[in-house]
């Protein structure tokens, strides 16, 4: 009944009425709705045509980039560089704006990935670069300006922002990101592009202060690990880092040196962690636990550099890749190497291209220096306690401008060279790189002096077949022209090449130059590197010595010195093995540059010559200094007046070589600590070769020896004139034996000798005139007046300084051209006589005929003297006559027989003269009136000699003498 009820008061009129009006509110409404809505989308329609008309507008110019352009546009970010020894270790990187190094996702900690998706982009995994409800929660705060945003960009998006866009804030750089990060989600996968990210995202800096990129060179720099091995808090301050990365960063720009306040890193870390906690990423009870990590007890300490180690090394290699890379550059661009060096701003310009390349785009750069060799040489060169006193130089203060004074040391530069590679195995670039930037073994040209013998003057003059080991030069003054001493100013005769190099003798080095100057020796310098060369130099004979306008470096002076080693054959010495792009491409490989210089003949006589050297020459003491052996042979050079030293040597292994001197050119101390300034050098080259040999022996000591080419010989030859000996030099002992390129052994055989008799006065042979007593005639080999002519010799007042002073060629005589006559007058008492023991000397008579001596003894209780010896005037004035009691006088001898007054006598033992006997009155007188007569008799004799000898013809006249030539004895 109720229901029925309801029913009817539900349909009642009345509410008919209601009902009707709610269908037509409804109605209306409804269409108004419908109205509201279709405006509305019209609406949105023209806002969307409008915004994407605009969007349109903002990236039409664009360009539709291929997968290729955006591939090399996300991976061409900057590397560092990096530096390896020998065999691949790793030396360090490079000097770079910003330090990175690439790393492959799975060498990356979960840990980082995960901190950085929870941080940077929850939705990574889920959006197709972007994420509309973040770009429109970003639009919203920058239109309402709101104090806290939080950003629109996806990681895809701040790729983008890296890599191909810039930093700019607009909507036409955002519109191009958007539009660009759906374009390259769909060409690369999402750890492709989590990947890229981590390698180019900016971390703040590192241990040394240094600008860092990349998560490797984060965990490096920040924590000491790699990103592999980062633990979650660790990962967590990493991935907070890129929203602000020197804010956050731990670490000052002063050297890298830990801030007072990291607290703003410490509470990004905290928020980072908190999101990977609340992301699910880590458990509750890893959160707490990175929440207490201590960050600054974890920061890893400031590491060395490779330039802080080995800043010699690094800048060298820096150089060497430049010009690599330099000529590389420029080829691309269709030059010729030869095109660019030639000019010098075109070169300029490439090594400024190359410069940018190897400091950004991480080449591998492996090197040919051998890491224990060179580690150890360093020490050596620093300990060294013999390089000598500072001296005092003035400079000019960088500063101020003005002069001041500072103390200069003595500074060192030391190659090792293999020869059949022309590896650079090690080098000592100086003393301090921090005093001198200055690479003195590279970089750094000196004179080369007496170190410039065997390249420019023996080896050239033998190649040439000017001269062999034992072809003879006479060591005496030069005359004409260019005329140097030797060290010391003596000079010392005939002498081989080799003994001139041997000792280093100027004055044959200069000579033998001269006489292959018009062959253009020089050639022979640069065919073996040596690029300093100046047009001025070509023309000098100083050169043969080393005077060098520019000079060489101590890298090219030893370069040089393994051509004798590698057969005559120049291999350019280089330091760079090879150089591989990031990618592990090789871009630069050495190749083998190879000269031919000598023949294996020329160059194997120079090495034997240079063992003399080390045997017995001016580096004899360096084999007390070695602590092995080898078959070294090599060349000492000394600066004029001692401002370098030089020491190259060679082994059929390595070639090494040492430089010392002060960089502004002063003499070097002659003796210091007791070591002579060229010890000093050689006790410093052993040094630094026992401490190589202690790493490598078997490449510094080889067992073998150097091996003897075909076409070498023995022979034996005249020592005076370097011919085949005859009889007659085997005679007089002047046979030497060396070997001989077979080319250019002596054929004819010497003639410069006769056999004759000839008498000496002044120590001056002559021809024996036919008055001259017969016991002081000698007989002997002589020396043919044309040999003087040879070597020009002038007269025979030279002869001494032609045959050196040693009993070999004491026999050896030259007569004068002029015979030797009497000068009519008796000699001159002998003086100075004296006795020692048993043996009597005097002093030589002055006058110009004396031929000899007659030595007149009694004895004891006798006055009867007779002749006891003969002496021609060559042999040393002095004779042994024993131990019995007797006296003596000496006489002088003359060409004609004449003998002087006897001498003071001289009395040996317990001499006593005979008493006169008194009885016997009559005998007395009539001696007395024997002498008288004696006396008339010998003035008759002496005025009759006297008229004889103004009748004389004047060419025949005696030489003239004094007043009291003529006085009676």
């Amino acid at each position: 009944m109720k229901k029925k009820e309801e029913k009817h008061r539900r349909f009642s009129p009345f509410n008919k009425d209601i009902a009707k009006s709610l269908r037509i509110s409804y109605n209306v409404i409804g269409n108004l709705l419908l109205l509201f809505l279709i405006i509305g989308l019209i609406g949105l329609c023209f806002a969307g045509g409008v915004g994407a008309g605009y969007f349109a507008s903002l990236v039409k110019d664009e360009p539709v980039r291929s997968y290729e352009d955006m591939k090399n546009d996300i991976y061409n970010y900057e590397e560092t560089s990096q530096i390896f020894f020998d065999q691949n270790i790793y030396l360090g990187k490079l000097n770079a704006d910003i330090e990175r190094e690439e790393v492959q996702l799975e060498n990356v900690s979960q840990h980082v990935i995960d901190a950085v998706i929870a941080t940077e982009d929850e939705l990574f995994y889920e959006h197709d670069g972007v994420v509309p409800k973040a770009i429109m929660r970003a639009l919203f705060q920058e239109f309402t300006n709101a104090s806290v945003q939080t950003g629109g960009s996806t990681l895809t998006q701040q790729l983008i922002k890296n890599q191909i866009l810039t930093n700019e804030v607009s909507f036409d750089r955002k519109a191009k990101e958007i539009l660009l990060a759906l374009r390259l989600e769909k060409f690369f996968e999402k750890e492709e592009i989590i990947e890229a990210y981590l390698n180019v995202a900016d971390f703040g800096r590192n241990s040394n202060g240094k600008n860092i990129a990349g998560v490797e060179a984060a965990a490096k720099g920040i924590f000491g690990v790699t990103a592999k091995d980062l633990s979650i808090p660790q990962a967590a301050f990493i991935a907070g880092l890129p929203q602000s990365p020197f804010g956050y960063t731990p670490f000052s720009n002063d050297g890298g040196k830990v801030k007072e306040d990291i607290n703003a890193g410490i509470n990004r870390m905290k928020t980072v962690l908190n999101r990977m906690y609340t992301g699910g990423f880590i458990t509750k009870e890893q959160y707490e636990q990175a929440l207490s990590y201590d960050i600054r007890a974890n920061l890893t300490p400031k590491k060395p550099t490779s330039t802080d180690q080995y800043p010699y090394l690094t800048y060298e290699v820096e150089d060497r890749a430049k010009d690599i890379i330099a000529i590389q550059l420029a080829e691309k661009d269709g030059y010729k190497e030869e095109e660019v060096k030639k000019d010098n701003d075109l070169y300029y310009q490439y090594r400024q291209l190359a410069d940018e390349d190897i400091r950004h785009n991480g080449y591998r750069i492996h090197t040919t220096i051998n890491k224990d060799i060179y580690d150890k040489m360093q020490d050596v060169a620093k300990q060294y306690e013999y390089y000598g006193s500072d001296k005092p130089e003035e400079v000019k203060d960088s500063d101020t401008g003005e002069m001041k004074t500072v103390q200069e040391p003595v500074e060192v530069g030391g190659i090792l060279i293999e020869n059949t590679t022309g590896k650079i195995i090690s080098f000592v670039g100086g003393r301090d790189f921090e005093r001198e930037n200055l690479n003195h073994a590279t970089d750094a040209p000196r004179s080369n002096w007496s170190s410039m013998k065997p390249l420019l003057v023996y080896a050239p003059a033998m190649e040439l077949g000017q001269v062999q080991p034992g072809t003879v030069i006479a060591d005496t003054p030069i005359t004409s022209g260019y005329n140097p001493k030797n060290y010391g100013g003596a000079y010392h005769g005939l002498t081989s090449a080799r003994t001139a190099l041997k000792y280093s003798y100027n004055v044959p080095a200069a000579k033998t130059y001269k006489n292959i100057m018009s062959k253009n020796p020089v050639s022979y310098l640069e065919k073996m590197g040596f690029t300093n060369l100046n047009k001025i130099d070509y023309e000098i004979a100083s050169l043969s010595l080393g005077g060098m306008t520019d000079g060489v470096t101590v890298e090219e002076n030893v370069n040089a010195y393994a051509t004798f080693a590698n057969q005559g054959k120049f291999v350019d010495a280089f330091l760079i093995e090879k150089i591989e792009n990031s990618d592990g491409d090789i871009v630069y490989q050495h190749e083998k540059v190879q000269n031919d210089v000598f023949s294996a003949q020329t160059a194997y006589l120079t090495i034997d010559m240079m063992r003399d050297v080390i045997r017995s020459g001016t580096a004899a003491s360096l084999n007390s200094y070695l602590s092995f052996s080898a078959d070294w042979a090599g060349k000492t050079g000394t600066g004029q007046d001692y401002t370098d030293a030089w020491f190259v040597a060679t082994n059929p292994n390595v070639t090494f070589g040492t430089w010392i001197g002060y960089d502004t050119p002063k003499p070097l101390q002659q003796n210091y600590k007791g070591i002579s300034y060229s010890k000093r050098n050689l006790l410093l080259w052993a040094k630094l070769m026992n401490a190589a040999h202690d790493a490598e022996p078997n490449l510094i000591a080889p067992k073998n020896r150097f091996e003897t080419p075909g076409g070498i010989v023995q022979r034996s030859y005249c020592a005076l004139t370097g011919e085949l000996a005859s009889d007659l030099c085997r005679q007089a002992g002047l046979v030497a034996t060396d070997i001989f390129n077979a080319k250019y052994v002596p054929t004819k055989v010497d003639d410069s000798l006769t056999r004759g008799k000839y008498v000496y006065v002044k120590d001056r042979a002559y021809k024996v005139p036919s008055s001259a007593p017969s016991e002081f005639v000698q007989e002997g080999v002589m020396l043919k007046k044309e040999v003087l002519d040879r070597y020009n010799i002038s007269s025979t007042s030279d002869l001494k300084r032609l045959l050196p002073n040693t009993s070999k060629w004491g026999n050896l005589v030259v007569t004068e051209g002029k015979g030797i006559t009497d000068n009519g007058s008796k000699p001159r008492q002998v003086n100075g006589v004296s006795s020692r023991g048993s043996n009597i000397s005097w002093k030589a008579n002055s006058d110009n005929d004396v031929v000899g001596y007659r030595v007149y003894g009694a004895a004891n209780h006798s006055t009867n003297f007779k002749k006891v010896a003969s002496l021609p005037s060559s042999d040393k004035l002095s004779v042994s006559v024993g131990n019995n009691p007797a006296a003596y006088y000496i006489v002088a001898v003359d060409v004609g027989g004449n003998e002087s007054s006897p001498s003071a006598i001289i009395k040996i033992g317990d001499y006593a003269e005979q008493k006169p006997k008194t009885e016997e009155p009559k005998q007395e007188e009539n001696a007395d009136q024997n002498k008288e007569q004696k006396n008339k008799n010998t003035d008759q004799n002496k005025e009759q000699k006297n008229k004889n000898t103004d009748q004389k013809p004047k060419q025949e006249e005696a030489p003239a003498s004094s007043a009291d030539d003529n006085k009676a004895p």
